[in-house]
């Protein structure tokens, strides 16, 4: 393992972190609550970021998802399919994302991330260079990809953040 792999593992730590913070006395209202007619929701917000992070990492170690390989989800029990990622949803779907627990959320949630810390202590510096999609100009290496999941990753938990403070001061 090395620096990239350490720094990386910290990364993903503190996703982990706000995503726990943001679930730790949330209640089942909360959860499903809109500051707006066509907002996202804490509980889908959480769904997603986790969804994002499982097949994307998934991908790049050539493992199956949790999501579906652990059961999540038959768990969730979602309107979706399996490959359903929150990447373009309606805001019929957002609300879709109901009726789960924030022990579900955050189960889900620290499987991935026991996964994906797995996966990031068996790769070394050089693997970061290693092209991973060529389907974009320039082509996407691990390490791009990688950080794209922990910014895309933090915004998410960032906005389930912001919601829950704005729901509790209500």
């Amino acid at each position: 393992m090395g620096a990239s792999s350490d720094l990386l593992v910290d990364a993903f730590g503190r996703i982990q972190g706000v995503v726990h913070g943001v679930l730790d006395g949330v209640t089942g209202e909360e959860l499903t609550a809109r500051v707006d007619g066509g907002a996202n929701t804490i509980a889908w917000l959480v769904w997603h970021l986790t969804r994002i992070q499982d097949d994307h990492v998934a991908g790049v170690a050539g493992r199956p998802q949790r999501w579906t390989d652990d059961g999540w989800y038959d768990r969730f029990d979602l309107p979706f399919p399996p490959r359903a990622l929150g990447y373009g949803d309606s805001s019929a779907d957002v609300a879709a994302v109901r009726d789960v627990a924030p022990e579900l959320l955050r189960g889900y949630h620290d499987a991935v991330h026991d996964s994906t810390v797995a996966y990031l202590r068996t790769i070394t510096d050089d693997d970061l260079a290693r092209v991973v999609d060529k389907g974009w100009d320039p082509p996407v290496t691990l390490g791009v990809r990688l950080v794209s999941v922990v910014s895309d990753d933090l915004q998410h938990a960032g906005q389930a953040a912001f919601i829950r403070g704005v729901l509790r001061r209500r």
